[in-house]
């Protein structure tokens, strides 16, 4: 009897349990099912604002396509009278060219050849004035505006610029002229028909077969010249990313980096530019990007203080502190300190960014540099005048030998600070802006300014520190400004992007206005 009332209670218990179990996994299934039904709902729901939007976004463009659509339509008589009397104008202006073949200015001969569309002549032409090309910069965007079409013209001049590269004749002058060109019409139109289209990706296409990594004017030139037809999706990314990285210290490059529309891989770009120690770069690049809240400019100006005051100990350290490695380590310093004040400057952060104590020391620095370069220039005189009355019928050492020893024991250490400082010029900035650009229009007041070179000074990081000196390949001297800087000019030597120094070379040959007849 026990036994039997054992059994029957334990095949309760095995059955109850059983019964827990089902119910387990009712509950399981109940939740998976009710997680499930939630998680589609979520989708439908998310996939249905999403539609919403699309249909919102449809209607906004067809109400606005429409209203374009009928504003073209209404404006064709305006735009019938404005093309008859342009029509006019430029006939008048012909015949006066007729009658007076001789254009009595720059000016006048700039339009002169834009009109007759000779490419090749107007390039001619703005080589032999590059001594004026602060002038030639304000006056061909008006000029080529009086062009027929100023898309093809331009294209006809990269196209003889191209044949020249071949060549090997003239590279450097007309690869100047051409960027001149292509910045002037990016400030004058940006709409091109189709087949000025399709010859521009011809263009490109040669170039791109032709371009030489190493020139860094070219290479910007060249990305103007992809942003200006809108040719964009012509390239892979890490084919652009490739020159907007080698060239991150381009005057222009911020500018040209945003319009080259690359999204996301924006702030992969800024952070691999942090990451190799050029702080300043990613302060421009992160403002024409629209990405300052991510990269907060007043972080990375510290952080590159900090590095730069790394750098220079350790420049002094390694040269055991010789005149030469102060020299090195003072020339670094200044330079550091001018890239954080002009960056300071140009985005307008003197109250969140206090530069009194770096402008004292870089006059301090400034002076200690002048003092020391004047004190060698006088040595060397003195013994000059030494070596030369010591020459002579009973001098042993003849007079030739003397002066070259005096001057090499203190140029070489002297040279070598020197060497270190690039030439001032300009930072981004234009009166046009690069489509696409989240931030900072661009400048409407200033010329088109310098490019930017690269020098021998190494970044705080280690890596090579890019200035913005000025290659004559590009854009000559800072007189040969194509844009001007985010600020006002300052007075801190290598940045002083604002200054300019009229070339000191000649144009490689005048051309007599006469031949530019046609």
């Amino acid at each position: 009897m026990a036994t039997e009332l054992a059994t029957r209670v334990h095949e309760f218990f095995d059955e109850l349990e059983a019964h827990k179990n089902i119910m387990a996994k009712c509950t399981d299934l109940y939740t998976a099912l009710s997680n499930h039904f939630s998680s589609l709902q979520h989708s439908l729901s998310h996939k249905s604002q999403s539609l919403e939007t699309k249909f919102q976004t449809l209607h906004s463009r067809s109400a606005e396509t429409l209203h374009s659509l009928h504003h073209r339509e209404t404006s064709i008589p305006e735009r019938e009278s404005s093309a008859a009397a342009r029509i006019a104008e430029q006939r008048d202006a012909a015949l006066a060219d007729l009658q007076n073949p001789h254009p009595p200015d720059l000016s006048a001969t700039l339009k002169s050849l834009s009109r007759k569309m000779d490419a090749s002549a107007l390039l001619r032409f703005i080589v032999s004035k590059r001594k004026e090309s602060a002038v030639l910069r304000a006056e061909i965007p008006a000029a080529i505006a009086e062009a027929v079409d100023p898309a093809r013209l331009v294209l006809e001049a990269v196209e003889e610029f191209l044949r020249c590269k071949m060549a090997k004749a003239g590279v450097t002058d007309k690869r100047w002229a051409c960027g001149l060109l292509i910045q002037a019409l990016l400030g004058v139109s940006r709409e091109y028909s189709r087949r000025m289209v399709e010859r521009a990706v011809g263009v490109v296409e040669m170039w791109k077969g032709q371009l030489d990594g190493g020139a860094a004017a070219e290479v910007v030139t060249f990305l103007q010249m992809v942003v200006c037809f809108g040719l964009r999706s012509r390239f892979d990314d890490d084919y652009l990313r490739k020159f907007v990285m080698e060239f991150a210290s381009r005057r222009d490059m911020a500018k040209l980096a945003a319009s080259l529309e690359f999204g996301d891989n924006m702030i992969d770009i800024i952070d691999e530019l942090v990451k190799n120690g050029k702080e300043i770069e990613a302060v421009y690049f992160a403002s024409e990007s629209g990405l300052t809240e991510r990269f907060p400019p007043i972080n990375l100006l510290k952080s590159y203080h900090r590095n730069y005051k790394k750098n220079v100990t350790a420049t002094s350290k390694k040269g055991n502190n010789s005149q030469a490695s102060t020299d090195d380590s003072s020339a670094l310093e200044l330079n550091s300190i001018r890239a954080i004040i002009k960056c300071v400057e140009d985005h307008n952060l003197e109250s969140d960014f206090n530069l009194d104590g770096l402008r004292k020391r870089a006059t301090l620095l400034e002076k200690t540099k002048a003092e020391r370069k004047k004190n060698a220039s006088s040595g060397s005189k003195s013994h000059n005048k030494r070596v030369i009355r010591g020459s002579g019928p009973s001098s042993s050492r003849p007079a030739k030998s003397a002066k070259f020893n005096a001057h090499s024991s203190s140029f070489s250490r002297r040279n070598l600070a020197s060497s270190l400082q690039p030439s001032p010029s300009t930072r981004f900035s234009g009166p046009f802006n690069y489509p696409s650009q989240t931030i900072f229009d661009g400048a409407n007041t200033n010329p088109y300014s310098a490019t930017y070179g690269t020098s021998l000074t190494q970044s705080p990081a280690g890596i090579t520190q890019q200035h913005y000196s000025l290659p004559i390949d590009n854009l000559g001297a800072s007189a040969y400004r194509s844009t001007g800087s985010y600020s006002g000019q300052t007075s801190y030597g290598i940045y002083e992007y604002g200054s300019g120094v009229p070339p000191t070379y000649q144009p490689p040959y005048t051309v007599d206005q006469a031949s530019y007849r046609g």
